[in-house]
């Protein structure tokens, strides 16, 4: 910025400068040749008065010139200094057909895409710390409830104990299945998930995380079922799909609401197996669906402590999918829905449930 403030001092002298100096030699020029060629002293004054008043028309009209070009300069170093003190709402204002507009152009080009970086920078940071404070409230209310029923059965009040141990159990589990998410998610942005692909039924990994998933259902309040189930013989890793279903599949109770449903259907489209995992809750908003996959990303913080889990699921779902080279896409409400779909390979087979 000081540079180009020094830059615009200087061709604006330097122009002033160029056409004084210019029009002077000529002046000089002229003197000298009319003194050569014996020309009278009274028309060597009139030639210099003109030639003077050649001079200053001159400079009247550079600096006429310049002018509109350094007050551009200008305007450009004063975006310039703006976007300096972080002001990335800033533009030049400069329009010209020439090169400086070219330039100008390009900064306020620059300055759009930072502000875009900027805001993307934000956002992010902002879901990062819901996401942190996310996983810390999930953290302490299972060590909390640890800690009372370790402090409840050491003081000897435990009417129960086996009860108590049950409960530490869950809490354990609950801590665990945590750990384990964020593990799984941190292998698989690292790229080093390993997917190992064989025949697998997807019509009975299907029925398999109906039948696992129905007690939860159950005391939730939702029904839970797979209306056309059929056996889908596809190239999978089943461990890595059963995850991806289960995780779907728990996050459509979860917000599926008391006597809600939740449907798994699977379908063939094109080359494609379809997955579709339909709940009758709210759905995702709008503006979370682009994102809803993000690592960080949860639709309400406070609508998703009440209803548990870290959110990660859906993250882990996308990178399961994306192994196997399939895609993954979340569609607004009302009713959440989840689609997966994974490439139709050669040994694909499909019978109805007869």
């Amino acid at each position: 910025v000081v540079r180009l403030s020094r830059r615009l001092r200087s061709l604006r002298t330097g122009v002033v400068l160029l056409a004084g100096a210019s029009v002077g030699i000529v002046v000089a020029a002229a003197a000298a040749t009319a003194k050569l060629m014996f020309i009278a002293v009274h028309d060597l004054q009139l030639l210099i008065v003109v030639l003077t008043f050649g001079l200053a028309l001159g400079l009247i009209l550079a600096v006429t010139l310049v002018r509109p070009l350094t007050e551009d300069l200008r305007r450009l170093e004063q975006a310039a200094r703006r976007v300096g003190r972080g002001d990335l709402g800033t533009s030049t204002g400069v329009i010209r057909p020439d090169e400086l507009g070219q330039t100008a152009s390009a900064f306020d080009a620059m300055v759009a895409e930072l502000a875009t970086v900027d805001r993307e920078r934000r956002n992010l940071e902002r879901e990062r710390q819901e996401f942190l404070a996310a996983i810390g409230h999930d953290l302490r209310t299972p060590l909390a409830a640890l800690q009372a029923a370790v402090e409840a059965l050491e003081d000897g009040v435990a009417a129960d104990p086996a009860r108590y141990l049950r409960s530490m159990r869950c809490d354990v589990d609950a801590l665990r299945h945590l750990v384990e998410d964020l593990f799984t998610l941190s292998t698989i942005e690292a790229g080093r998930y390993a997917i190992t692909l064989h025949s697998t039924d997807l019509g009975e990994l299907i029925d398999e995380t109906i039948d696992a998933l129905h007690p939860t259902a159950s005391s939730a309040g939702v029904t839970l079922s797979a209306p056309n189930a059929a056996t889908l013989r596809i190239s999978a890793d089943d461990d890595a799909l059963r995850r991806v279903l289960r995780n779907l599949v728990q996050n459509a109770i979860r917000y599926a609401g008391e006597n809600g449903t939740v449907t798994v259907e699977a379908y063939v489209v094109g080359a494609t197996v379809c997955v579709a995992v339909c709940d009758s809750g709210p759905g995702f908003p709008d503006d979370f669906v682009g994102r809803a996959f993000d690592s960080f990303s949860m639709v309400d913080t406070s609508r998703r402590r009440e209803s548990g889990g870290a959110g990660l699921g859906l993250a882990i779902a996308r990178g399961l999918i994306e192994g196997h080279g399939g895609t993954i896409e979340a569609f607004p409400g009302p009713g959440g829905r989840v689609e997966f779909r994974l490439p139709i390979l050669a040994d694909l087979q499909m019978v109805s449930p007869g």
